[in-house]
């Protein structure tokens, strides 16, 4: 089982490249920062992980169908930075406990890397953290649909990974996606899960 002090040294690993990890589970062809010159939105999501009986689990969301943007789709708790938030973490805290309200008992361990989303022009900063237990939840009904868990062990099995081919516009373009609970995590959220990924490879020395 994947342990805190493993998750820990993981996202303090020094000397980490997070592009190949990022871009084995990028759509083809994105580009993971924004070009110079845009100025792209910022973000901040939290990457919130909690002990169960079975290991160490991570949050996610599912999106209600009538936000603007990103519906339905899987993702992190977080969102657009506000000018009165201190820095990305600070941004991702806020959002967590508005959209989850779990707002408590929350121990960051260090920050993951930017990933650009071109469709919505965000740049999208992580943190990830612990809770010492299973949260209860209180759900914002306008922005979160569900509310499920990757066990972190799960995150390490190939078996998880999978792609298809989907259309977009009328072109073929094949998608890396993640296997959750029956949701299919794909896009950003699956760009952050696979740095986690890769990063928990090096301090387990489990190999994909």
């Amino acid at each position: 089982m994947i342990t805190l002090d493993q998750l820990a040294r993981a996202v303090q690993l020094p000397d980490f490249d997070p592009i190949p990890a990022q871009l084995s589970m990028a759509p083809s062809g994105r580009p993971l920062r924004p070009k110079e010159g845009n100025a792209a939105r910022q973000a901040g999501v939290l990457v919130l992980v909690y002990p169960e009986p079975d290991g160490l689990h991570v949050i996610l969301t599912r999106r209600t169908e009538t936000l603007r943007g990103h519906s339905g789709q899987i993702s992190f708790p977080g969102g657009r930075r506000d000018p009165d938030d201190a820095d990305f973490t600070a941004t991702a805290l806020r959002e967590t406990c508005e959209e989850l309200g779990v707002c408590d008992q929350v121990r960051v361990l260090g920050s993951l890397s930017p990933i650009y989303i071109p469709p919505s022009n965000f740049e999208v900063y992580p943190t990830l953290a612990t809770l010492p237990e299973r949260p209860v939840y209180s759900p914002n009904p306008d922005e979160v649909a569900e509310v499920f868990t990757l066990p972190l062990d799960q995150l390490l099995d190939v078996r998880t990974r999978s792609q298809e081919d989907w259309d977009f516009q009328g072109t073929r373009v094949p998608i890396s996606f993640y296997l959750v609970r029956g949701h299919k995590v794909w896009g950003a959220t699956a760009v952050i899960l696979s740095e986690l990924e890769h990063r928990l490879r090096e301090v387990t020395s489990v190999k994909g």
